[in-house]
């Protein structure tokens, strides 16, 4: 049974794995489509209690197969605690804390079925490959994160002492500036906050072709991990 079960929920080289693999996919999907559903305004009594059923159908499923991936693992904490083991119970607990649980917190639980289409990565070659080369470039990733912190605070300390003086209501502290810094240097820039001075135009100026920068600069480093994920899968 042991051995039948592991073949069903952990490979993907046999026919019922293959159906079982696409069955779960689909019910994650369903389970997404229906979770949108329900935000309809003015639903009918009679589709609430459809989605609702469809909703436990999907989780009862779900805990079959958290429950069945725990009973085949070699290492049953290893695999609670990993990534897809965390997102297996996510997937599966705000159904079941809904039970019990005051009514008014029941919107944030059932935001976090969305956390159930993070288990189609575990079905998706691509995003196995997408989490390697993330795993590749982590250092540099970090680094990256850490000196765009550091532009942002940068960018704040710097439009904070042009415009102070100039816009009081927007850029009244430094914690204020945080706001224009990261719209400025993501290059969204919403257009709510901007310089009047010349100095802080000119500022913004060169603060936007850093911010270039720091869109294209992750780019490059996930696509050359993404060549070398590709490559190390190919020569194995």
């Amino acid at each position: 049974m042991k051995d039948y079960l592991k073949n069903l929920v952990e490979t993907n080289n046999t026919k019922q794995s293959k159906i079982f693999a696409f069955f779960i996919q689909f019910l994650i999907i369903l389970s997404v489509i229906t979770f949108s559903i329900e935000t309809l305004p003015n639903l009918k009594p009679q589709t609430r209690v459809i989605l609702n059923s469809i909703e436990t159908f999907c989780v009862i499923i779900f805990t079959f197969e958290y429950i069945a991936r725990i009973y085949v693992a070699d290492s049953k904490p290893k695999f609670i605690f990993s990534f897809f083991g965390i997102i297996d119970l996510l997937a599966i607990l705000p159904f079941y804390l809904s039970f019990g649980i005051d009514l008014r917190s029941l919107r944030l639980l059932r935001m976090f079925r969305l956390f159930r289409l993070l288990k189609l990565v575990r079905y998706n070659k691509a995003m196995h490959h997408f989490g390697k080369a993330m795993i590749i470039a982590k250092e540099q990733i970090v680094l990256f994160m850490f000196i765009t912190l550091m532009l942002i605070y940068f960018a704040a300390v710097g439009i904070y002492y042009f415009e102070n003086e100039a816009q009081p209501e927007h850029f009244s502290s430094i914690f204020e500036s945080l706001w224009w810094s990261i719209v400025t240097l993501t290059t969204v820039g919403y257009g709510d906050v901007y310089p009047i001075t010349v100095g802080g135009r000119i500022f913004t100026f060169f603060i936007l072709l850093i911010g270039l920068g720091i869109v294209a600069i992750p780019t490059g480093i996930i696509s050359s991990s993404l060549t070398k994920a590709v490559d190390s899968k190919t020569e194995e």
